[in-house]
């Protein structure tokens, strides 16, 4: 008996330890998830602030009438049961019970509805924004374009952080960061204080935009354009995460809007608009070997890795791009999987990336690992290929 004492003390201990040593682990991250969070994400938005409202609200209605309703149907059953010598009454109908409970609940539904339909109705007002931002969701990552407003013009691609990936693949979390799975490389910039249209589309399956602290959750449909806004009013990092189940890797679409002053926003898009005119190319340029290789390298660090892995092995069911005859064969074949996809879209397209990135990186995994090709891919084929034509045969018509 003395022996199983101790054990259980002893499991008690370890329990106990292992429960705080967990409980340190993770902090809260500003703009995201809150640990042992219960209530919704605290708003920064005016939308947001009348969802809490209505949240509570409903609660506080719905529970008051639960009460009311099980407090008098269990007074009556005690008060009346047949133990107690209560007779059953005898009525036929009760005109006062009737309108009663008509009009009653006919009252509550309309004070519930009226501030829900306000709400409701100022969520759907995207008209005056001050910012236009398309939101392309694919698997697994986002698109932003800056249609209208300061920034007009910017695009680019949001992707899961490649060490946190990485992370994940080897199941080691034990190091994890506040922000795991939600960390990006690009975020969504936006500025303070100003109106801010999301037009959601989607270019596989059906996606769904979400950022609690904003109040605002879009799906992003195929084939169809959607439209949701907010109006952030705290400076600061807010996060959220695709809410549709969008295929395997679902948990790794991760958003990140980046919320900056006036002053910080206009020089960001500076900055990127500098970026973006650095980066311009000319899709006729022929490039040589090695500055395709090195310009590869990074496309392939930014998009490919996060599946492929950095030595090009795969995992799991990922296959293997080191060695595949895929890429050791013709040019056509891998140009052909990375601008349609393959596999109903376990290998993404990545026809939204610029015909010298594609170019690029089709060289680098060609010419990377054990696939030693000597084949070279320029822009321009890439250029025809999205016209249907692809080039024919092996090295000599990818030189």
């Amino acid at each position: 008996m003395k022996s199983i004492s101790t054990k259980l003390v002893s499991w008690s201990l370890a329990l106990a330890a292992w429960g705080s040593s967990v409980a340190h682990a993770a902090q809260d991250l500003p703009g995201g998830p809150a640990v042992n969070q219960l209530n919704l994400h605290p708003p920064v938005t005016r939308i947001a602030v009348e969802q809490h409202f209505l949240h509570w609200m409903m609660l506080v209605i719905c529970t008051v009438i639960f009460l009311g309703v099980f407090g008098v149907m269990f007074y009556s059953i005690w008060k009346h049961r047949k133990s107690q010598g209560a007779q059953a009454a005898n009525f036929h109908e009760s005109v006062k019970v009737e309108i009663a409970w008509t009009v009653v609940p006919f009252i509550i539904v309309v004070l519930m509805a009226l501030p829900a339909t306000k709400v409701l109705v100022a969520q759907k007002d995207t008209t005056n924004a001050d910012l236009t931002v398309k939101v392309t969701g694919y698997q697994w990552k986002w698109g932003y374009d800056y249609i209208n407003g300061e920034g007009e013009g910017l695009s680019y691609i949001s992707t899961l952080d490649t060490a946190q990936r990485q992370m994940s693949n080897s199941g080691d979390v034990s190091n994890a960061p506040n922000d795991y799975l939600l960390k990006v490389d690009q975020p969504l910039v936006v500025p303070i204080n100003k109106k801010v249209r999301v037009i959601t589309t989607a270019n596989d399956v059906i996606h769904s935009f979400m950022v609690p602290a904003f109040g605002i959750k879009q799906d992003a449909i195929p084939g169809f354009v959607r439209d949701t806004w907010f109006k952030a009013e705290k400076a600061g990092d807010y996060y959220g995460q695709c809410a549709e189940l969008c295929g395997k890797e679902h948990a790794y679409m991760p958003i990140h809007v980046k919320v900056l002053s006036a002053a910080d926003y206009t020089a960001w898009v500076e900055t990127e608009k500098k970026k973006v005119a650095a980066k311009q190319d000319d899709p006729n340029k022929v490039w040589v070997m090695a500055d395709l290789l090195a310009r590869g390298e990074k496309v392939y660090a930014a998009n490919c890795a996060a599946c492929h892995q950095a030595n090009g092995k795969g995992a799991g069911p990922i296959k293997p791009l080191d060695g595949s005859a895929v890429v050791q064969g013709a040019p056509a074949e891998m140009m052909h999987a990375v601008l349609e996809g393959r596999a109903n879209g376990a290998m993404p397209s990545w026809k939204q990336l610029s015909d010298t990135d594609l170019a690029a990186v089709v060289t680098f995994a060609k010419n990377h690992w054990s696939n030693q090709t000597g084949q070279l891919v320029q822009p321009a084929q890439f250029v025809a290929a999205r016209g249907g034509k692809f080039p024919e045969g092996g090295a000599a018509a990818a030189q």
